[in-house]
């Protein structure tokens, strides 16, 4: 991973914004979005975008500390600004590290035309329901998990269905929470994560915690949640613990 990508919130917080012609006006339009406030290369500013190529500019602004976005140069930027699928409050970024803008912007358009409009709403309707979703599954990992299961394909509150917020009071009162328990195990047929099935990759993404052979490669392990256990064994456990598991194995 070569960045770490993150969603700075910039409401009233100054932006220095270098440049004009087409590519300045849509940063600007861009940090206007964000509530940035846009400033000149002198203010005290802890970002800045030098849109018109001013190398001199980029080198002062980084001798004063300033992380700096440089317009076409990847290789003086400190961050890149990706392509945007706005579902507000709901964010998704598609980012290249400046490789291909058009690959970004292409991927964007894929991902756009697969989420209803509304999903912010789902969004909205959760935050709304916090203290509700506490307090009928207390302990952390049980809510996860409920969490996880009504937001499944199929589930209660299935993202990608266009009323899918008028399923959380229901999902709340049902009397079913998180899946059972259980042990799953995957046979990787190649050390490729590009050959995971959409099954496995779907596992990995969901599973509290994975027990894997030694020779199992690191790049299969980082498509599980970051926060998954991660358990080196010879074998598959006789008891697994609580939610989903893995026994992630090389076939032979």
């Amino acid at each position: 991973m070569h960045s770490l990508p993150v969603f700075l919130r910039l409401q009233g917080r100054a932006v220095i914004l270098i440049g004009e012609g087409e590519s300045a006006d849509a940063k600007r339009r861009l940090l206007e979005r964000a509530g940035a406030k846009i400033v000149e290369e002198g203010a005290q500013a802890a970002l800045a975008i030098v849109a018109n190529g001013d190398e001199g500019a980029v080198a002062r602004l980084k001798a004063r500390g300033v992380l700096v976005n440089a317009t076409d140069r990847p290789e003086l930027c400190d961050f890149t600004l990706p392509a945007i699928v706005d579902r507000d409050p709901v964010l998704i970024a598609v980012g290249t590290g400046g490789a291909s803008a058009g690959l970004a912007k292409a991927l964007r358009q894929r991902i756009e035309a697969l989420l209803p409009a509304r999903l912010g709403t789902l969004a909205t309707a959760l935050h709304v329901a916090r203290e509700a979703i506490r307090q009928r599954w207390p302990d952390a990992a049980a809510r996860r998990r409920a969490i996880d299961a009504g937001l499944a394909k199929g589930g209660p509150m299935d993202p990608l269905r266009e009323d899918a917020e008028s399923g959380v009071a229901a999902w709340i009162a049902s009397a079913a929470g998180s899946r059972a328990n259980r042990l799953m195990t995957i046979r990787l047929s190649s050390s490729d994560p590009d050959d995971l099935t959409l099954r496995a990759a779907r596992l990995l993404g969901e599973a509290d915690r994975i027990f894997h052979q030694a020779d199992v490669p690191g790049a299969i392990l980082n498509r599980a949640r970051a926060d998954a256990a991660r358990i080196v064994a010879e074998a598959p456990p006789d008891l697994a613990g609580e939610g989903l598991s893995l026994w992630l194995e090389m076939d032979r």
